[in-house]
């Protein structure tokens, strides 16, 4: 089967652990979800989104388990033993981890930064979605701190997310972040009376300060490539992506 125009991270992640992270491109929506829209609450048309998932799906060694994301940072822990379904209410979160091959960890997103992380010995993996109000509230701190191994073992890729050029916000999110870290302060460039926001950097700061020594990724602008990317900012009626990573099972299992 041909790989689709979806992104592979290029990390130093055991030959256990593997990602990716899907593009719009390859999918069956139209209109504004123009075609791998894999958000089920964006307005697209059910049956398109599950035809999308669905082709998703064949390239993964299980079905991923679709978060109800509310740019919090509530750690969502795939079950260690049992096959039972999660509850609706463990699936409000922003983040995942998962410690059995074949467990996929996924974070949908437009324009928010997907976080994915494994530790050296390919024993664990997690995703998260950082969004610049999850980062503020702490939602890499808390998916580092679920992963329950030390830190300066841990890896990150940082996927598709709005760059630096294009993320216009307000005083109140500045504010936000230089109150927590005065080192925030070069992740803004000031923009008339509002900012420039570097995501990118917010994400390699707050990482960097939880211990986290290796981070790769970044450099992408959802907001830029409309081709290729969806862009909640960019036209408010869009799609999302997912950025997904798991445990590959071993041969027979």
């Amino acid at each position: 089967m041909t790989n689709p125009d979806w992104i592979v991270p290029q990390w130093n992640a055991p030959a256990t652990v593997r990602a990716i992270s899907t593009t719009r491109q390859g999918g069956f929506s139209s209109g504004p979800w123009d075609n791998m829209n894999l958000g089920e609450y964006s307005g697209d048309e059910e049956v398109a989104v599950l035809r999308n998932r669905a082709l998703l799906r064949s390239y993964l060694p299980a079905e991923p388990v679709w978060l109800r994301q509310e740019h919090g940072t509530r750690v969502f822990r795939h079950a260690i033993t049992g096959v039972s379904p999660p509850a609706a209410a463990d699936l409000v979160a922003d983040a995942q981890l998962a410690t059995r091959p074949g467990q996929v960890c996924a974070i949908l997103s437009a324009d928010c930064l997907p976080v994915l992380l494994c530790d050296r010995e390919g024993t664990r993996v997690a995703a998260a979605h950082a969004g610049w109000r999850g980062l503020v509230a702490g939602v890499l701190e808390q998916t580092v701190q679920a992963l329950a191994c030390p830190p300066g073992a841990l890896m990150a890729w940082l996927g598709p997310a709005i760059g630096p050029g294009a993320f216009v916000v307000g005083e109140d999110v500045h504010a936000a972040f230089i109150s927590r870290d005065e080192r925030a302060a070069t992740a803004f460039v000031q923009h008339a009376d509002r900012w420039l926001c570097y995501l990118y950097l917010l994400a390699r700061q707050r990482l960097e300060r939880a211990g986290v020594k290796e981070i790769t990724g970044g450099g992408f602008c959802t907001y830029s490539e409309p081709e290729r990317f969806f862009s909640y900012r960019r036209d408010t009626v869009t799609g999302r992506m997912a950025s997904l990573v798991w445990l590959q099972p071993s041969q027979g299992s």
